[in-house]
């Protein structure tokens, strides 16, 4: 079966090499589909929590799926995040289709469009980056006792359920932090003259349009492959948000498999750039 043709597909915070990444389900997107662009906004290889001992063949899967897309023609631009921030040291690297960017600004359609990660603008990552590591740590760990308590319910034919979203939602904290982010994103677009801002960063998937006595303009972020399984999609003039469904997936059939090469180990790769 065809592959959906897109002209951008925007992912981030997938956060390979912990145990809360959904990496068969990302794989399995991206299996799905053909972006002339594939934008990964950050935090995709997760250097804060990265081991040897944890690289399973499901996140090598995901390398591979992705370098399969750049051999079909896919241009692929690595905007580097916090959680994999050694990456910006080789900022400005490209070889061939694929590039190394803290920040990409592109014109499209006659807009203007600033693609970055969003940390820059934590004030938790500026001013206290051991709390943010720890809350990480803290944040895995739930993951982790989270999908223990939903192969139970499971098992019991019951709804799974999300510890850390619920948790999230129902901090008034976090709430207020996420409006503060989205609202000091948008503002500093609107002063830089850019029509659309797109981060990643705050696992919130979401397109907004903002507006201030200085002008508007359209946020988006591309949420996560931890809790919400997203991507920001473009096809035709027209953004939106794609949201993972596994049955709608399983049932086509695309006939694209990878080898796994037995000499290539991406964990041990991974750990050296670390």
């Amino acid at each position: 079966m065809s592959k959906r043709k897109l002209d951008i597909a925007v992912i981030s915070d997938v956060h390979l090499g912990t145990y809360g990444c959904h990496a068969d389900e990302l794989e399995l997107y991206l299996k799905s589909i053909a972006p002339d662009l594939l934008i990964i906004n950050g935090d995709f290889i997760d250097g804060w929590q990265f081991s040897k001992r944890y690289f399973p063949l499901s996140h090598t899967r995901v390398l591979q799926r992705i370098l399969k897309m750049m051999s079909y023609g896919t241009r692929v631009v690595y905007v580097t995040g916090n959680h994999d921030e050694m990456l910006r040291q080789y900022s400005g690297f490209k070889l061939e289709n694929f590039a190394i960017e803290d920040k990409l600004l592109l014109e499209i359609d006659g807009k203007k469009f600033w693609f970055f990660h969003g940390d820059v603008f934590d004030m938790t990552m500026r001013h206290a980056k051991w709390i943010a590591k720890l809350g990480g740590f803290g944040y895995d760990i739930l993951i982790i006792l989270n999908r223990f308590a939903n192969k139970i319910l499971e098992r019991l034919g019951r709804e799974k359920y999300s510890f850390s979203k619920t948790v999230k939602d129902s901090v008034k904290l976090a709430l207020k932090h996420i409006n503060q982010f989205e609202t000091t994103v948008a503002e500093i677009a609107v002063d830089n003259g850019y029509d659309y801002v797109v981060c990643g960063h705050i696992h919130e998937p979401v397109i907004k349009e903002f507006e201030n006595r200085k002008g508007s303009v359209t946020y988006l972020n591309s949420g996560d492959w931890i809790e919400n399984l997203t991507s920001l999609e473009y096809l035709e003039g027209e953004w939106s948000v794609y949201r993972f469904d596994r049955a709608e997936l399983a049932e086509r059939d695309f006939a694209d498999t990878i080898e796994i090469g037995g000499t290539l180990e991406i964990a041990a790769l991974a750990a050296r750039i670390i």
